[in-house]
C-alpha cells in the first residue's frame, strides 16, 4: 500500500527535494526509509503575505507502513491511499450511429466515449481545424475580415481553444480524473494532475487538440469541418437525422448537440423545430486589465518569485439593494485581452493566457448578473437579442477596424485619471463605456469597484483599464432535458455542454459530454 500526507509546507526558498525530510520530520522516522514519493497536489497559501507558503499533498511508500499508520492514527493529515475511482465502461449490444455536433470539450469527449465503446460516430464542426483556425484568428487580428464560421468562438476545440485553458471543476465525479489523464495522454502538461488550480494554456491546448483528433480518426470517427447543423429530422417523434449546410442529410440514431454558447443560429433552428428551450440567467460586463506585477504584489506581497505562479484572484459582491451579483469571471493571469467577435458589426471581448502565464498583463471579466426579469418577455431568444444589442453598441463605440472600446478604470469610476495601456488584440480605442452597457450594469459595477478595492488594495488605480464588452459568460438559454440528459421534447436529442446551459468550463462540459455518451451506450 501507499500512504498520503497532506499539508506539507515549503517556504519559497526551499526546493522540493527536501520533501522526504519534511515527511520524516512530521512522522518522526528516518527519511531513508522512504522508498518512493510523488506530488499529488500542490497549492499556494498566501494568507500571511509576504510570507507565502507552498502547500503539498504527497503520496509515498516506506518501510513498515502499517506500523507508521497505526502510530499516527490520530493525525488527520495522514491516511492510506485509496484506489482511484475508475470509469465504468459499458459494452454495446448493438452498434448505434451517433451524430455529434460541435468539437468543443463536450463534443470531443462524447465522441471519444462513444467511439471507444464501438459506436459509429459522425463528428461535425461548423468551424475549421485548429491549424487553419489559428490562421483565421491571426488574420482577423492583423486587420483582415472576420470569418463568421472560423474565429475565437467557432472551430476545433470550441471557445476554450483561445482562453486560459482552466481545468478547475467543483464537481466530484470519477470522470474528472479520467478527463485530466486523457488530456495528458494527448499532450497536456503532466502538472495538471497535481496542480490545485490546473490549467493547460491556449498554446498547449492547441497541440492537445491535434492529437485528440488523430486518436478519434484512428477509432474510425468520421470528422467533418465547415459543416454546420441547419436542421433536424424526426421519425415517429424521434430524431433520425441532422441536416447540415442547408441540404445534406446525416442519418443517426442519436444526436449529441454540443454547439457552444455562441451558436445563435442553431438556437433559432431549435426554436423553429419546436425543441423546448427556456430563458436562463447569464451576465454582462467588461474586461479589467492590470499589470501582472501589480496583481502579484497585491496577492503575494511581492512582484515575482521563481517558485510562485502568476497570481490569480476571485471577487464577488451582491448588491443588497438590487440583489444583483457582481463578480470576476475567467481570470487570466499573465495573459491578454482578445477580440472574440463572431458576428459582423458586433464586438465582444474575452481573455486568454498561454501555459507559462508570463505576459506583462493580467485580466479578468467583471460582470453583472442578468435574468429573465430584465427582458419582460417570454420570448426564449430575448437574452440573445440583449447580448447582440450591447455587442453592436460596443462595435459602434470602437469605430472602424474592430477596435475594442476601452477606458481607464479611474475615468469610468470618477471621470478622470488613469492610462490606457492594454494588451488587447488587435487594439483598443478610447471610448465612453457607458454607451456599451445597460444602466443597471454600469451602476452595479461602479458600486462594486470600491468594494473590490477594499478586498484587494490597489485594484482600483491608475494602471487599471476597462475594455468592452463581455457578454458570453454563459448561454442565455437552456435546452430543457430530462434526468437522462435527453431533450424533453425530442427523443434521441442529447443537448450537452455550455451551449445546452448545463456546464461552465472545459471540465464540466467534457463531463457532460461523457454522461450523454454513457446514457446512449447503456441504451444500446
Amino acid at each position: 500500500m501507499a500512504l498520503k500526507l497532506r499539508e506539507i509546507t515549503l517556504h519559497l526558498d526551499e526546493c522540493e527535494d527536501v520533501i522526504p525530510n519534511k515527511i520524516a520530520s512530521v512522522l518522526a522516522f528516518d527519511a531513508q526509509d522512504i522508498q518512493s514519493w510523488k506530488i499529488i497536489r500542490r497549492g499556494i497559501d498566501a494568507r500571511k503575505k509576504p510570507h507565502v507558503l507552498r502547500v503539498y499533498s504527497i503520496e509515498f511508500c516506506c518501510l513498515n507502513e502499517g506500523a507508521l499508520l497505526e502510530k499516527h492514527s490520530d493525525l488527520a493529515t495522514l491516511s492510506q491511499c485509496k484506489e482511484p475511482p475508475h470509469m465504468e465502461h459499458h459494452s454495446l449490444r448493438t452498434k448505434p450511429r451517433a451524430l455529434v455536433v460541435g468539437m468543443g470539450p463536450a463534443g470531443l469527449f462524447s465522441a471519444l466515449t462513444l467511439a471507444e465503446a464501438g459506436a459509429e460516430v459522425d463528428l461535425i464542426e461548423r468551424g475549421r481545424e485548429v491549424e487553419e483556425r489559428i490562421k483565421d484568428v491571426a488574420a482577423f487580428w492583423a486587420g483582415g475580415a472576420l470569418n463568421p464560421q472560423s474565429n475565437i468562438q467557432f472551430g476545433e476545440g470550441g471557445a476554450g481553444t483561445f482562453s486560459d485553458g482552466k481545468l478547475t471543476c467543483r464537481l466530484n465525479h470519477p470522470a474528472i480524473r479520467y478527463i485530466l489523464n486523457r488530456l495528458v495522454e494527448f499532450g497536456a502538461p503532466e502538472e495538471i494532475l497535481w496542480q490545485a488550480k490546473p490549467h493547460v494554456g491556449s498554446d498547449r491546448l492547441r497541440k492537445v487538440l491535434v492529437k485528440f483528433r488523430e486518436h478519434l480518426l484512428s477509432l474510425g470517427v468520421n470528422i467533418r469541418f465547415s459543416c454546420c447543423l441547419t436542421g433536424l429530422e424526426s421519425s415517429e417523434q424521434k430524431i433520425c437525422a441532422g441536416v447540415v449546410n442547408g441540404s445534406e442529410r446525416i442519418q443517426c440514431d442519436q444526436l449529441v448537440l454540443a454547439v457552444g454558447h455562441s451558436a445563435r443560429d442553431t438556437y433559432q433552428v431549435l426554436v423553429d423545430q419546436k425543441v423546448r428551450l427556456e430563458q436562463k440567467p447569464f451576465a454582462i460586463g467588461l474586461r479589467v486589465e492590470h499589470p501582472l506585477e501589480l496583481i502579484n504584489q497585491i496577492q503575494y506581497g511581492m512582484q515575482s518569485h521563481r517558485f510562485l505562479p502568476s497570481a490569480d484572484y476571485r471577487l464577488a459582491w451582491n448588491d443588497p439593494e438590487t440583489k444583483r451579483g457582481i463578480y470576476s469571471f475567467c481570470m487570466c493571469p499573465g495573459g491578454m485581452v482578445v477580440n472574440a467577435s463572431s458576428e459582423p458589426g458586433a464586438l465582444v471581448v474575452n481573455g486568454m493566457s498561454h501555459f507559462s502565464r508570463s505576459a506583462p498583463h493580467s485580466n479578468s471579466a467583471l460582470v453583472v448578473t442578468v435574468g429573465p426579469d430584465d427582458f419582460a418577455t417570454s420570448d426564449v431568444m430575448a437574452g440573445i437579442r440583449f447580448q447582440q444589442q450591447w455587442e453592436q453598441a460596443a462595435y459602434c463605440a470602437g469605430g472602424d477596424g474592430w477596435r475594442a472600446p476601452a477606458q481607464p478604470l479611474l475615468e469610468f469610476l470618477d471621470g478622470k485619471g488613469g492610462s490606457l495601456d492594454s494588451s488587447c488584440q488587435p487594439q483598443v480605442v478610447h471610448a465612453d463605456l457607458d454607451t456599451c452597457l445597460p444602466l443597471f450594469a454600469r451602476t452595479s459595477l461602479r458600486k462594486a469597484l470600491p468594494v473590490f478595492n477594499r478586498r484587494m488594495r490597489g485594484f482600483v488605480g491608475p494602471e487599471a483599464v476597462l475594455i468592452g464588452v463581455e457578454t458570453r459568460t454563459s448561454a442565455p438559454v437552456r435546452i430543457v432535458r430530462n434526468l437522462n440528459g435527453e431533450s424533453v421534447s425530442h427523443q434521441g436529442l442529447f443537448p450537452v455542454g455550455e451551449g445546452a446551459g448545463y456546464a461552465g468550463g472545459i471540465m464540466s462540459a467534457a463531463l457532460d459530454g461523457i454522461k450523454a455518451a454513457t446514457v446512449i451506450i447503456a441504451e444500446n
